[in-house]
């Protein structure tokens, strides 16, 4: 069997638009591609769907992070309490390292509107994170992945939203973003550039979705008649706007 991927490489020419994809292995298990172009460096990078992006199965486990939280559920059984149970350096590197593979994948799945797996990814990294700030013995390594708290709540946040959208279900994506921004709005500060440019950043897509929504949610019964009373005083129709502002006030009668 050749090892030189050329054919392959001619067969998925290199577009920006087009470099990602899935495909099936020979044992028909769905994997993602991504069409690297590095100037003279031309590549294929490929990573599992399922499981761990590398394929890997750390401790013989699905996950790293599986690995410690059954240490810790074992140490709870035979002590009765967390209190002792910490992350040494080594324990924090190897979920870090698993950390950042989850992101790049999500990355990827983002862009193929995989939402499912972006939800899943996102939560496990987010799980990820509380367990290291909680149990990590350093500081510094407690500390590591705050910074990219206000990132991994909007890219989860955005996979939901998309997801009530392609059901159409506008109300449901506006809740979704109202409550992420609050929370970006509350996190507790960390002392870091990569905090304050994610924040500011993710404060103003959300934003810029919600604005989206808005504008694609259907109105409702009294909101459109309001837009209508707004039409008719703007065109000096009174009679009009006393008639829609009666409807209007009973249909708050009625809600009320």
């Amino acid at each position: 069997m050749t090892e030189d991927i050329g054919p392959l490489l001619k067969h998925w020419p290199y577009d920006p638009k087009n470099s990602i994809r899935k495909i099936f292995s020979s044992k028909g298990v769905e994997k993602i591609q991504v069409r690297i172009d590095q100037g003279p460096f031309q590549g294929i990078l490929q990573m599992e769907l399922d499981g761990r992006p590398d394929g890997r199965r750390p401790h013989n486990n699905a996950f790293a992070l599986d690995h410690f939280t059954d240490r810790l559920h074992h140490f709870i059984e035979e002590h009765g309490t967390s209190d002792g149970f910490s992350l040494k350096k080594s324990h924090c590197s190897e979920l870090f390292d698993e950390s950042r593979l989850l992101y790049e994948r999500y990355v990827f799945l983002l862009q193929i509107r995989d939402y499912d797996r972006v939800i899943r990814d996102t939560q496990r990294n987010m799980e990820l994170f509380r367990f290291v700030n909680q149990y990590a013995a350093a500081e510094k390594d407690r500390l590591n992945l705050e910074k990219w708290w206000p990132y991994v709540l909007r890219i989860h946040a955005i996979a939901r939203v998309m997801i009530a959208s392609q059901e159409n279900n506008f109300t449901k994506g506006i809740q979704i973003i109202r409550d992420v921004l609050d929370k970006i709005e509350n996190l507790e500060e960390v002392d870091a550039e990569e905090f304050a440019v994610e924040k500011k950043r993710s404060v103003e897509s959300l934003n810029e979705l919600l604005n989206e929504l808005e504008q694609q949610r259907p109105l409702t019964k009294s909101e459109r008649l309001k837009k209508e009373l707004l039409e008719a005083i703007d065109n000096e129709e009174f009679e009009r706007a006393a008639e829609l502002r009666d409807r209007i006030n009973m249909m708050g009668e009625k809600d009320g």
